[in-house]
């Protein structure tokens, strides 16, 4: 057991170590680990050996945290790096091995006082990609051990790489008789009892069918993603902590005493893997088999959850898949990695295996890992950093929102530094702390989140986040109605709302004005040319022309995008005004009963709620917001400046699909096209509701790529945030989303 102090003090040592010298230009390059160091150095003491000593009692700390206490306090790519610094160590100077360091064995997750079992064979570890190159040594590496040209095509089982708690599971004369987890790769926890209760698991399966009389199956216990929400929302309620991820949901269910309570964690079974088989003679019958997926063909023909269990993504990706080279298998992983949040499942990567069981018997094992397989990790969406300071940003409707500054992390691809910490209700819940250690992890690998404070390793000089009572802006009092979580500021005046209501007012969803941004409309406020919405449409096109950055051309296509903004139809005007709780669904609504904006300075709150889905909170914000004679004077100043008031009988006609698949998004066709033609293409881009773009800029969403692409599909890939269909998936899309 670990007191608080050796904790933090371990935890910082962590940190220094990830970012030490040693590492060869920064994280991921532990290939390059000590590159320059002589094997002679110290004689195997000084510098090094301190290192490697280091390393092994950051990895125990982090081993105890993650196996023993299901809680761990650095991400799974950070405690890799560790890993691989004292490996590359201990490669390059024997002498310095202990008999008792992390890499001379495969784990520990062994409780005290828990029934032990031998498993049947070692459960070794997997090695770690993070890349394309990665995974052409691996191929490489297994080209040579089998004697195999290094043109010659390796065929690979990929399968998902779950994120839950592994097991093994033995059957004797086709009953099941015993589940074991992990432990330390030789030796596991007994969990017999609690593995009973899972309906993945068949008590009974045929094996005697192929000769088999006793087999051990190496699997993950799981929760489905939605089945794990529902269970921290109970948690939640009953005020019991919340569960940082299903990976511990699921790990900490495997030990519960009770099985009842164990079978209320919703786990579930997936076997991948025979790890042992012999018949009634005591012969081993591994050897019957040609592939590895022809034996989880088997365990799927007796009734046992596999990776080949229906299910992938939305676009179409299968769960697993036999792939004829490395280079199949690096486009699979490439996009599992952009897909795997649609999957019900938590990923961390995907497991890349030598399908024919020969050649995996020629590759062999270390006393880690087998060298026929290898894991390719996906991007670490969790990771651990301090918590700076906390800024409170006053939004368009005058919600004020903490905002949480974090010293720079790497999360998902992404450097995470900003958090929004929603209200003031998530921080007290949470506990956070200015100079707090936080878990942070991406949403979907898009939004940051704080998943907790790491309370054991404050030293006291954390300091408690206090709400302000006044506005950070104006310095107006802050209030806060009954019905929600939310502070507000009131003053409709406020420097911040001025300018977020003129931001959003321009932007792509609401009347989509190119080149009015953010930081031209704070430059052009700050200039005082900007005071309210109005004056967007009374710019000085002769000054912004003179303006550093910009210049004549510039300030021509601004003046042609805020007079196409002119002519938008009336629902896009009422959702750039910023009246809170009015959508774009509702915004639509509310503009097919008028024939004038204006019109509605005579409606009372009976009549918006005589509308059909529009409620009573959004037609109270309407009806107040047309009370109010500064608003209705604003809107007749913009109706002097030319902008469109009216709604036209096309526009009621128009048919608009913001509830299309593809409402939202931006679309691009490249190529020859088999199936229609651009223009039809088009028109059924348009029908779901996408914008269609002319070229690859940062705005595009999607590019729907024909026979023959060129320059575009080149320039979409190297900007990465292009989603990249085929015809036949664009269509497959729209059909079935319609």
């Amino acid at each position: 057991m670990y007191s608080q102090e050796e904790q933090r003090n371990l935890y910082e040592l962590s940190k220094s170590l990830l970012n030490s010298p040693f590492v060869g230009g920064g994280r991921g390059e532990a290939a390059d680990l000590f590159a320059d160091i002589s094997p002679s150095v110290g004689g195997g003491r000084g510098e090094v050996a301190e290192r490697a000593e280091d390393l092994r009692r950051v990895l125990r700390y982090h081993e105890w945290r993650y196996y023993v206490g299901n809680d761990p306090v650095i991400s799974d790519f950070e405690y890799d790096q560790l890993y691989k610094q004292l490996q590359t160590i201990e490669a390059a100077h024997p002498q310095l091995v202990t008999p008792d360091s992390p890499t001379q064995r495969v784990g520990k997750d062994l409780t005290e006082n828990a029934a032990q079992v031998a498993h049947l064979t070692p459960m070794l570890s997997l090695d770690n990609s993070y890349n394309a190159e990665d995974l052409n040594d691996f191929d490489e590496s297994v080209k040579k051990l089998c004697g195999l040209e290094k043109d010659a095509d390796v065929e690979y089982c990929v399968e998902p790489k779950y994120d839950g708690g592994t097991i093994a599971l033995v059957y004797e004369n086709d009953r099941f008789i015993r589940a074991a987890t992990r432990g330390n790769g030789y030796v596991g926890e007994e969990i017999t009892a609690n593995i009973r209760t899972l309906r993945s698991v068949p008590l009974q399966a045929a094996f005697s069918k192929r000769g088999i009389s006793k087999v051990e199956l190496r699997g993950e216990a799981l929760i489905r993603k939605d089945i794990f929400e529902k269970i921290n929302k109970t948690r939640q309620e009953a005020g019991e902590a919340v569960f940082a991820n299903p990976r511990n949901a699921a790990t900490g269910g495997l030990r519960m005493k009770d099985p009842r309570e164990a079978a209320e964690r919703g786990l579930e079974a997936f076997l991948y893997q025979l790890g042992y088989a012999i018949d009634s003679e005591g012969n081993n019958l591994l050897g019957n088999f040609k592939s590895h997926d022809e034996s989880i063909h088997l365990l799927e023909s007796l009734s046992f959850k596999t990776p080949l269990a229906k299910g992938g993504t939305k676009q179409h990706l299968p769960a697993t898949k036999t792939c004829r080279n490395i280079a199949e298998v690096i486009q699979f992983c490439t996009d599992w990695q952009e897909y795997r949040d649609e999957y019900p499942y938590e990923l961390d990567g995907i497991v890349v295996k030598v399908n024919s069981l020969e050649l995996q018997e020629k590759c062999g094992s270390t006393s880690h890992h087998p060298r026929w397989a290898i894991a390719f990790k996906f991007k670490a969406r969790q990771a651990t950093t301090r918590l700076r300071d906390v800024e409170f940003q006053v939004g368009k409707t005058g919600a004020v929102t903490p905002v949480a500054k974090l010293e720079p992390v790497a999360l998902a691809g992404v450097i995470v530094q900003n958090v929004s910490m929603h209200n003031e209700e998530f921080i007290r819940s949470k506990d956070l702390r200015i100079g707090d250690q936080v878990l942070v992890e991406r949403a979907g690998d898009v939004i940051p989140y704080i998943v907790k404070s790491l309370v054991e390793l404050r030293n006291g000089s954390e300091q408690v986040v206090h709400y302000p009572k006044n506005c950070p802006v104006c310095h107006s009092v802050l209030v806060k109605p009954e019905d929600e979580a939310i502070w507000r500021c009131e003053n409709a005046e406020c420097e911040a709302q001025v300018l977020a209501r003129m931001v959003f007012h321009t932007s792509k969803h609401a009347m989509d004005i190119e080149g009015l941004g953010e930081s031209t409309i704070e430059k052009f406020y700050k200039l005082g040319w900007l005071h309210s919405i109005a004056d967007l449409y009374r710019l000085d096109y002769e000054a912004i022309a003179k303006l550093e950055g910009f210049g004549e051309k510039s300030a021509a296509n601004l003046k042609a995008a805020v007079e196409k903004a002119k002519q938008n139809p009336v629902h896009r005007l009422f959702h750039s005004l910023s009246i809170h709780h009015l959508g774009q669904r509702t915004s639509k609504l509310l503009a097919a009963e008028i024939g004038h904006v204006l019109d509605l300075r005579g409606w009372d709150l009976e009549k918006y709620q005589t509308i059909k889905d529009i409620g009573p909170v959004a037609a109270k914000n309407v009806s107040n917001f047309f009370l109010n004679p500064s608003n209705v004077e604003l809107l007749e100043t913009m109706e002097r400046l030319g902008v469109n008031l009216r709604q036209t009988d096309e526009d009621k006609k128009a048919d608009v699909n913001t509830d299309g698949p593809l409402y939202g998004k931006s679309i691009l066709f490249t190529g020859t096209l088999s199936q229609m033609t651009r223009e039809e293409a088009e028109k059924k881009a348009a029908a779901a509701g996408a914008s269609l773009m002319s070229g690859v800029s940062k705005h595009l969403s999607i590019l729907v790529v024909g026979e023959k692409a060129g320059s575009k599909l080149k320039k979409a890939q190297a900007l990465e945030t292009v989603e990249i269909w085929t015809e036949a998936e664009f269509l497959d899309r729209i059909i079935e989303n319609a």
